[in-house]
C-alpha cells in the first residue's frame, strides 16, 4: 500500500523558515512534488524533482533559493525547505509522487498524494 505522510507544518512569522517532510512508502517512484492550497484558492504547484535528484523545478513565486526540494535518501523522506516565508505562502501543503521520472508540474501528473500539512505565516 502506497502511503505519503506529510509533517512539519505550523504557525510561523513572516521571514521565518520551515522544513516540511513527507515519508513515502509502498513502492518506488520516479518523481515527486509539493503542491499547496491557500484558503479559497485552487491547489497550485510549488516544486518538483526526480527521485534521483538534480532536476528541481519551482513555481515562480518560490524561486530564488527561497524554497528547496530534495530527498533524504537514507530515510526515504521527501523534504521542502522553506525560507523567508511570506503570508502568501500560507496554505495546506501536499506532497505527491508519480511513477514518471520527469519532474512534472501538473496535478494530474501525480498519482499518489498525502493528506497535507497546514502552514500558516503571520505578518
Amino acid at each position: 500500500q502506497v502511503q505519503l505522510v506529510e509533517s512539519g507544518g505550523g504557525v510561523v512569522q513572516a521571514g521565518d523558515s520551515l522544513r516540511l517532510s513527507c515519508t513515502a512508502s509502498g513502492r518506488t517512484f520516479g518523481s515527486y512534488a509539493w503542491f499547496r492550497q491557500a484558503p479559497g484558492k485552487e491547489r497550485e504547484f510549488v516544486a518538483a524533482n526526480t527521485w534521483r535528484g538534480g532536476a528541481a523545478r519551482y513555481a515562480d513565486s518560490v524561486k530564488g533559493r527561497r524554497f528547496s526540494i530534495f530527498r533524504d535518501n537514507i530515510k526515504n523522506t521527501l523534504l521542502l525547505q522553506m525560507n523567508s516565508l511570506k503570508p502568501e505562502d500560507t496554505g495546506v501543503y501536499y506532497c505527491a509522487a508519480a511513477p514518471s521520472s520527469r519532474p512534472l508540474t501538473g496535478e494530474g501528473d501525480y498519482v499518489y498524494w498525502g493528506r497535507g500539512t497546514q502552514v500558516t505565516v503571520s505578518s
